[in-house]
């Protein structure tokens, strides 16, 4: 009856595919040959594949940690490919308990890659079962409460676990020392995009032109996820008001419609920049000052907002609050203050 329970905990980790979910797969590469962008992670994930291989071992450890959007579950599924064995993909906040953990892990074959995406949200009780899986491929269970309660250990296969992350700096420390191989993901040039958008579209069998196809990366964040979004929409344009070809004026008109400008700012990066600086004099304004004025989550505006904000240096963050810079201003069409920076106004002038 165990093992009946685990096998199904098992399978409840893994969910239906849907048609949404397959042709979400369609467009992932399926090989390492495939990927694109990335260099260097693939230049030394390649080495460590084929290093593994010639060894007849599986691969080490993996923590891929980075901004969402970038293929982390790409680089996981390929990773499965190129060793040839099979991938169990589950997430953090979905083991629960210990013995969702142990399903998952006695359910695996020699080899086999168990993928954990934002394991940095696993259970600090999940975690203390985890270690000894990773360094020593056993099991240790309680069995029992009380005076009559005793540990058993069960031994595992020699599997690869794959764990990606957006926040590296959550993971604990013993956790992060026991991944053998850390990868990080940066976000991609516009030229890397548009190839990654010029192979989506020969996936879904939709005509673009290569002018076209950058319009849509200038805008798409750095994140292939993204670019992969405004591809799908885009060509419900093209279909719709166009003749069926993507190029730059059926994309310039779509993402127009869209609300998305030249730079990939939406209608919220523009609202939170305008709500900085019509409301708050460019700033210095709290993070959940600026969530009450917008009407949206504190979390939205720091995981979805900021970090594209501030890499383009639209916004800047100190400890009074955020600001926005010059450039913001110029992007918007505001004029800036003449004298001082915005980071200098308001409370300064109270000391």
């Amino acid at each position: 009856m165990q093992d009946d329970t685990a096998l199904y905990g098992a399978k409840m980790m893994q969910p239906g595919m849907t048609a949404a979910d397959s042709e979400e797969n369609n467009l992932r590469p399926q090989h390492l040959e495939d990927y694109i962008g990335q260099e260097k992670v693939k230049q030394n994930l390649k080495i460590y594949l084929e290093a593994a291989k010639r060894r007849g071992e599986p691969m080490d450890h993996i923590l891929l940690y980075g901004p969402p959007g970038l293929g982390k579950t790409t680089l996981a599924g390929i990773i499965a490919n190129e060793m040839g064995v099979q991938i169990r993909i589950t997430s953090g906040p979905a083991i629960e308990k210990p013995g969702d953990l142990a399903a998952l892990l006695t359910n695996l074959q020699e080899g086999d890659v168990l993928f954990i995406d934002e394991i940095h949200r696993l259970s600090r009780q999940v975690e203390e079962v985890l270690y000894p899986a990773l360094e020593d491929y056993a099991l240790d269970i309680m069995i029992g409460k009380g005076p009559s309660a005793q540990s058993i250990r069960i031994n595992l296969p020699r599997f690869t676990l794959v764990g990606a992350t957006t926040r590296a700096g959550q993971i604990t420390g013993p956790l992060r020392d026991r991944f053998g191989v850390l990868l990080k993901l940066e976000l991609y040039s516009p030229d890397e995009l548009s190839n990654i958008i010029i192979r989506s579209a020969g996936i879904l069998d939709q005509p673009i032109t290569p002018e076209g196809a950058y319009e849509l990366a200038k805008c798409s964040r750095g994140t292939p996820r993204v670019a992969n979004r405004f591809l799908k929409r885009v060509r419900d344009f093209a279909t719709v008001l166009g003749d069926g070809v993507i190029d730059r004026d059926v994309a310039l008109l779509s993402l127009k419609r869209m609300d998305v400008d030249a730079l990939g700012l939406d209608e919220l990066d523009r609202s939170l920049l305008r709500a900085i600086i019509e409301m708050y004099n460019g700033g210095p304004v709290g993070l959940e000052t600026l969530a009450a004025a917008l009407g949206e989550e504190a979390v939205t505006l720091e995981d979805l907002c900021e970090p594209y904000l501030m890499q383009m240096g639209f916004l800047t963050r100190t400890p009074r609050g955020r600001c926005a810079t010059r450039l913001a201003y110029e992007h918007l069409g505001l004029k800036a203050p003449e004298s001082g920076s915005a980071e200098d106004n308001g409370q300064q002038s109270l000391f």
